[in-house]
C-alpha cells in the first residue's frame, strides 16, 4: 500500500521528518537540566533521534546513568548550557527553572540567540516571567510542559504542549517530536496554561477511578473485568486502565508523584482566583492530595495513591 504524506501513520511520518532534518540535527547541541524520573528517559530520546547532548542534574549520579546514549555530563548548570543552541528544563517547579533563568552565570555562559524550553509544570505567571527576562538579554522561551507520565517519557509518546513564539515552535519541533507529540496552543503561558488544565482532569479522574474501584472490589465484582469491560466505552481512559490497575494491586510505585499533583492543584487554583473562577470539584480534589501527602506519607508515592485516602475515608484497611 502506498501512503501519502498526509495519509501515512504517523510513526512513519515522525521517521521520515527526523531522517530529513538529520543535517540539521547534527548542527545542533541540546542541552537538557535535570534528569529524573521523567527527564532521563526525555534525554533518552533526544540522544537516539541523533541530537548531540549535555546534561545536568543536582545529583550527578542521576545524569551519569546517561553517558551510554553519549550524553556529556556537567558539574554545573553554565558548563551544561555552554554553546547550547537548545536548553531544556525539567525540574520540579517554577522556582528552581526561574533560580536558573535568572542566574547571571547561567546565562552568561549560553550561546546568543539561544532558545530555552521549560517542560517542567509551573505557573502561567512564571513562564511570562522567564520568557520576559530571557528576551531581555536576547534568548528566545518556549514553556512546553508534557503529559503522559513515565511511560510517555520512555516511550517518547508524551503529549507536549507548547506556549511561545511561532517561529520558536518551529525552530523547537525536531527536537520536540523525538520526546512526543508537540501542539503549538497560543502565546507565552498557555502551554502552563494546557499543563493545568490537564492536570484537574487527571486529578479529579484519579479521584473518580478510585471510587469506582473500591465500590467494585467491595461489591465482590473482579475490578479487573470491570475494566476490560468499560474498555471502548465512555468511561474508559488511561488513567481507569494504568492507574485502576494499580490501585486495586496496591501499586504506588512512582510514575506521577503526589506532590507533584498537589503543586500543580495549587498552581491551577493560583490562576482560577487570578480569573475569578470557581473551580469546586478541583478544589475538593487538591484537599484530598493535600491530606495524602502531608498527613499519610504520600509525597513520594504515585498520584493514584489518592486510593490510599479514599480508603482511610471509609476505614478500609488496604
Amino acid at each position: 500500500m502506498l501512503f501519502t504524506l498526509d495519509t501515512m501513520p504517523y510513526c512513519y511520518r515522525k521517521q521520515q521528518n527526523r531522517a530529513s532534518k538529520g543535517a540539521f540535527m547534527q548542527n545542533q547541541k541540546i542541552t537538557l537540566l535535570g534528569t529524573g524520573l521523567m527527564g532521563a528517559p526525555m534525554a533518552r530520546n533526544i540522544a537516539r533521534a541523533g541530537f548531540p547532548l549535555a546534561v545536568w542534574n543536582r545529583s550527578r549520579s542521576k545524569a551519569e546513568l546517561l553517558s551510554d546514549t553519549g550524553a556529556t555530563v556537567h558539574d554545573t548548570v553554565p558548563e551544561a548550557v555552554e554553546n547550547a543552541d537548545i536548553v531544556i528544563s525539567m525540574l520540579a517547579d517554577g522556582i528552581v527553572v526561574g533560580s536558573l533563568v535568572n542566574h547571571s552565570a547561567v546565562t552568561g555562559a549560553m550561546k546568543a540567540g539561544a532558545l530555552w524550553i521549560d517542560m517542567s509544570s509551573a505557573k502561567p505567571e512564571e513562564a511570562r516571567a522567564q520568557a520576559a527576562h530571557l528576551a531581555g538579554l536576547g534568548f528566545h522561551h518556549l514553556d512546553a510542559p508534557v503529559s503522559g507520565g513515565t511511560k510517555g517519557a520512555e516511550a517518547g509518546t508524551l503529549a507536549i504542549m507548547a506556549g511561545g513564539d511561532a517561529d520558536a515552535f518551529t525552530r523547537a519541533e525536531p527536537v520536540l517530536n523525538a520526546m512526543g507529540r508537540p501542539v503549538h496552543v497560543g502565546p507565552t503561558g498557555s502551554g502552563q496554561l494546557s499543563k493545568l488544565a490537564n492536570q484537574a482532569i487527571v486529578a479529579v479522574t484519579i479521584a473518580a477511578v478510585a471510587e469506582a474501584m473500591l465500590l467494585v472490589q467491595k461489591g465482590g465484582a473482579d475490578p479487573a473485568a470491570v475494566r476490560a469491560a468499560l474498555k471502548g466505552g465512555f468511561a474508559d481512559s488511561t488513567i481507569l486502565q494504568q492507574h485502576g490497575e494499580r490501585m486495586t494491586e496496591g501499586n504506588f510505585t512512582p510514575g506521577g508523584l503526589s506532590k507533584f499533583q498537589l503543586k500543580d492543584l495549587d498552581n491551577l487554583l493560583n490562576e482560577s482566583g487570578q480569573l475569578g473562577l470557581k473551580l469546586p470539584v478541583s478544589e475538593m480534589t487538591r484537599d484530598r492530595f493535600a491530606d495524602f501527602v502531608e498527613n499519610m506519607d504520600g509525597a513520594d508515592k504515585d498520584h493514584s495513591g489518592l486510593y490510599l485516602e479514599l480508603l482511610k475515608r471509609n476505614g478500609v484497611t488496604a
